[in-house]
């Protein structure tokens, strides 16, 4: 049996009067590449950064590893996201005047839990296996929006996170960036990496292997998948559009 890393139960999220997530329960287990999808406005995002502590819910609970945390102090809060989660959106969020391997480096200075000997030469290590040691050097304006976002993901993944929480990481990247990108995060799912990813894109979906459809501030249905394996990437494709189109995507 799956062990769960984060469950919410009843989650509500009200801005300005408007219920967008409307008392959502929801498991995400250790060791799986779990996507949220759902139209635009269904409050993907908003889950998202209720379930990693980043915004307040206005109802509900949230547990990490079967211990309370939606009450936590932001302080307390702060240093759980640091030790157990780590992030990777849209946009890089790269600080702009430190090179890629500073602003890895950093990540893993920041996290005073976890061991910080070496941050430097594992951050070397970290941008090599997303490979962009060669502009590891260079500021962010210096280097293409894909080796932005792997440096971005190497940030994410230094302090051995629990789980990774990622909001359309690929979704301001071409084609060709944004499946160098996907097939980084699926190689770190495949090494045990547990990864909560949310997406518009059925071919950044497919690389999960359970999607979770959100409507209306609730989880409407559910749908499982092996694996992802790029042998099988069209049929992937094809079960997830005809499941979309069921729900009226």
């Amino acid at each position: 049996m799956k062990k769960v890393l984060i469950k919410g139960k009843g989650i509500c999220k009200s801005f300005s009067g408007v219920q967008v997530l409307d008392h959502v329960d929801i498991d995400i287990f250790e060791g799986d590449f779990t996507v949220i999808m759902g139209a635009s406005g269904a409050g993907k995002s908003t889950l998202l950064y209720a379930l990693s502590g980043m915004d307040d819910i206005t109802g509900g609970d949230v547990e990490f590893k079967e211990k309370k945390i939606s009450n936590l102090q932001e302080n307390k809060m702060a240093q759980l996201r640091a030790e157990e989660f780590g992030f990777v959106f849209q946009q890089t969020h790269l600080v702009s005047n430190l090179t890629l391997l500073e602003n890895v480096a950093v990540a893993g200075y920041a996290c005073r839990t976890k061991n910080i000997k070496n941050v430097r030469e594992r951050a070397v290590q970290i941008l090599s296996q997303m490979h962009v040691n060669r502009a590891k050097e260079r500021l962010p304006h210096q280097v293409s929006g894909g080796e932005a976002q792997r440096a971005a993901i190497a940030r994410a993944v230094i302090n051995h996170p629990a789980l990774i929480f990622a909001d359309e990481p690929t979704g301001a990247l071409n084609k060709a960036n944004s499946e160098e990108v996907l097939e980084l995060m699926t190689e770190l799912n495949r090494n045990g990496q547990s990864i909560l990813m949310v997406t518009h894109d059925i071919r950044s979906a497919v690389h999960g292997n359970r999607i979770l459809y959100l409507e209306d501030g609730k989880i409407l249905e559910e749908l499982d998948l092996n694996v992802y394996g790029e042998d099988d990437r069209k049929t992937r494709e094809t079960k997830v559009s005809d499941w979309l189109s069921s729900l009226r995507w």
